[in-house]
């Protein structure tokens, strides 16, 4: 029998972290009664409801996108802006995106139902690698990559300051512009086009090539292609093998 908030993750309106967060508000209710116990064990002839709408169980799946510039990475938009929905497939459309990608960006995205899987993917103790490719103007040089790497202080769109870090690799430099691997973290927003601003660049384009283990192999833009359980069990495994280390630090202080 499933605890309740995995129940609730696995019908993919949201991670288990937020179904505590919706039992505990008293929006569930199993048959005719409101649960608020985060203990609480899902029988398999229960009928799960939150706000009154019965919920079930589905099927997860897992498809990669290839981020055309121009989209936002949101289901609407109050400024009626074309949104990534704009893109991808009718059937897939009820489907999440795990992180974002701004505007003008472009590259991997991650589209899935399973709540879970979007929270570990994204959750900022967990530290999954993201990799971009990026093209500024001007030759990038040793020393700004020395300063990447040991942390610029950047504003968030909040106001809020930042020390950022990123791991770079020149991969093409001329006076003219320069093309670099990015390798980030952490998941503030717009972090590397502010990072290379600090530094007196400007990036001129901006593509993430993976997420994780996940990569952007084998797409065109605007191309969506299903993700193989093979695949998404690496990057599980993965997860989990970055939380054991995470431990095993913790513990040794």
């Amino acid at each position: 029998m499933p605890r309740l908030n995995k129940y609730i993750a696995s019908t993919g309106i949201c991670s288990r972290r937020k179904a505590d967060e919706i039992i505990l508000s008293g929006r569930v209710r199993v048959n005719e009664k409101v649960i608020n116990e985060l203990g609480f064990h899902v029988r398999e002839k229960d009928k799960v409801f939150i706000d009154n709408k019965l919920v079930k169980p589905q099927e997860h799946v897992y498809y990669k996108f290839y981020k055309p510039a121009g989209y936002i990475t949101t289901s609407d938009d109050e400024k009626g802006r074309k949104t990534i929905y704009d893109v991808i497939p009718p059937e897939l459309r009820d489907l999440k995106p795990v992180g974002r990608l701004d505007k003008d960006s472009t590259g991997l995205l991650i589209l899935t139902n399973d709540g879970d899987f979007i929270n570990e993917m994204t959750h900022p103790s967990i530290k999954l690698p993201k990799v971009y490719l990026v093209t500024i103007n001007g030759k990038f040089t040793i020393e700004n990559g020395e300063k990447m790497f040991n942390g610029i202080t950047i504003e968030t769109d909040s106001g809020e300051k930042k020390t950022a870090y990123a791991e770079t690799l020149p991969i093409e430099l001329t006076n003219k512009s320069s093309l670099i691997q990015v390798t980030l973290y952490q998941g503030i927003n717009r972090q590397i086009r502010k990072m290379f601003a600090k530094l007196g660049y400007e990036v001129i384009s901006l593509k993430r090539i993976q997420h994780g283990t996940i990569t952007i192999e084998g797409l065109k833009k605007g191309q969506v292609k299903q993700i193989k359980p093979k695949q998404i069990k690496e990057v599980k495994n993965y997860i989990e093998k970055i939380k054991r280390e995470y431990a095993k630090n913790s513990d040794n202080g």
